[in-house]
C-alpha cells in the first residue's frame, strides 16, 4: 500500500471478524489518546491490556509487537530476539503505506491492510498466557475484547506467522 491512504477502520475491523467467525466484545467510550486513558475507560472489564509497536530497523524491515501495555519496549533486547539492527520507532508515514492506520492507532488489525505480506510479527508471552486480549479496532473511540486464539486466527489468516518472545518486565 504504497499511497498512503489511511484505511482501517472500524467498520473494516468488525466486518473481518464476522467474515472469520470470530466473536468480540466492544465498549465504546470517548477517545483515548494514551494506553492509561484506554484502561481507564474499559476499568473492571477481564482483558489483557495490550499495545501493539510498530517499529523498522536500519533496512527499513517492518516489525508489529503485542506486549502488555505496562511494559517499556526495550529496543536493545528486542534487536537481540529478532537479530534486527537499529530497530527504531516507525515513522508515521509507514505506518499508513504499511498497515493502512492512523499514528497512535496500532493493532494486529492493520495486517488485513499489508498486502505484501512483509511485516514480521512477535507477541510477548506475558500477554499470549492471557485468555482475553484487547485493542482499539483501528479507532480509539473503542474497545474491543477478543480471545487470544482469535486474535492468533486472524494474524495467520491474513497470511502471517508469529513469533513469541518474552520481553523484560
Amino acid at each position: 500500500m504504497a499511497d498512503g491512504e489511511v484505511r482501517a477502520t472500524y467498520q473494516q475491523c468488525i466486518a473481518e471478524l464476522d467474515r472469520l467467525g470470530i466473536k468480540y466484545t466492544v465498549v465504546d467510550h470517548p477517545a483515548a489518546e494514551t494506553t492509561e486513558q484506554a484502561d481507564h475507560y474499559i476499568e473492571g472489564l477481564e482483558g489483557a491490556r495490550t499495545k501493539t509497536m510498530f517499529l523498522h530497523d536500519k533496512k527499513q524491515r517492518h516489525y508489529l509487537v503485542i506486549m502488555d501495555d505496562r511494559k517499556r519496549m526495550d529496543f536493545k533486547v528486542f534487536q537481540e530476539i529478532s537479530g534486527a539492527k537499529r530497530i527504531s520507532m516507525a515513522k508515521d508515514e509507514e505506518i499508513t503505506a504499511e498497515l493502512g492506520l492512523r499514528p497512535g492507532i496500532i493493532s494486529p488489525f492493520g495486517l488485513m491492510n499489508n498486502q505484501e505480506k512483509d511485516v514480521q510479527v512477535y507477541i510477548d508471552q506475558m500477554v499470549l498466557d492471557q485468555p482475553i486480549w484487547t485493542f482499539h479496532p483501528n479507532e480509539n473511540t473503542h474497545t474491543i475484547f477478543l480471545a487470544n486464539q482469535d486474535v492468533l486466527r486472524f494474524i495467520e489468516a491474513h497470511g502471517f506467522s508469529y513469533q513469541v518472545i518474552d520481553l523484560p518486565a
